[in-house]
């Protein structure tokens, strides 16, 4: 069965290379209350519905006792509400400005439509948000078949397969087979792989290899290859069937290779 539909995931994968915005938001937000989190620990549950993000942030053990040395009580709802407000708050003042296409988007992705591919997308973001982060993207090229947030699928975002569902629903897709998921993030593979989808990986302004545009152009290309196979070793330690560097390197691939399972046999990461 021959692959009909790719479904793409937004930060750090077609927009917002490094998936800067929700780091510097959650980063203040939990400032807000006196925890300071770093780039590992923020970027450990990145592609999760934002809230739930946050209780996971909040369960680290570090996080726990820090929280009650502070507040002599541990976090409850009210304190996951009260940071997903300032994390809100945070993330819309500059998400405009961090939903610039990644330098591969439209190119790529002009070209999967050009050869009869149809384009859905999943996110982490809610459907207020991805008001904000669609329009940048369709004002600078780029606007998926279909979009589904967790709004969509009640709140049971990712690691849930439901906006994959939702997405192989509206494209009317028969067969898992005719469907790939592609993402930055651990829970984007998870995403896939309990929807039953062939999962692809982008290592290059992934939130795994969690770098901006400009610390990673300042790299020399040896440094870049081997940050991109680190990126990669974990993903497919983390179940993901194939990584590419970029979505360009996915859109020639995938107009050589028309199955999953031609795709499946593509050895080496980093060649086609």
């Amino acid at each position: 069965m021959s692959v009909k539909t790719i479904i793409l995931d937004w930060a750090g994968t077609t927009v917002d290379f490094g998936c800067m915005a929700p780091v510097l938001a959650f980063q203040k937000a939990f400032a807000n209350k006196g925890i300071q989190l770093n780039n590992q620990e923020i970027r450990k549950p990145m592609g999760l519905l934002k809230v739930e993000h946050i209780r996971q942030l909040l369960a680290l053990d570090r996080v726990k006792q820090e929280w009650l040395e502070q507040y002599g009580s541990p976090s409850d709802e009210n304190d996951v509400d009260s940071i997903y407000q300032d994390f809100e708050h945070y993330l819309f003042a500059d998400l405009a400005e961090n939903s610039h296409l990644k330098p591969d988007t439209k190119k790529a992705v002009d070209q999967l439509q050009a050869a009869g591919f149809k384009i859905g997308s999943t996110t982490g973001y809610t459907n207020e948000m991805m008001k904000v982060v669609a329009e940048t993207a369709k004002i600078e090229g780029y606007a998926p078949d279909h979009l589904v947030t967790p709004d969509d699928v009640n709140s049971l975002g990712r690691p849930y397969p439901f906006m994959i569902f939702e997405n192989m629903r509206f494209f009317k897709n028969r067969e898992m087979s005719e469907v790939i998921k592609v993402g930055d993030t651990i829970s984007d593979i998870r995403e896939g792989k309990n929807a039953g989808v062939f999962s692809i990986a982008v290592t290059e302004g992934s939130s795994v290899m969690g770098l901006s545009m400009e610390e990673y152009q300042a790299l020399l290309p040896e440094e870049k290859q081997e940050l991109n196979q680190q990126a990669a070793n974990t993903f497919y330690q983390e179940g993901a069937d194939l990584c590419v560097h970029n979505l360009l390197e996915l859109a020639e691939l995938l107009q050589e290779k028309a199955s999953i399972y031609e795709l499946a046999n593509r050895k080496n990461f980093g060649s086609s």
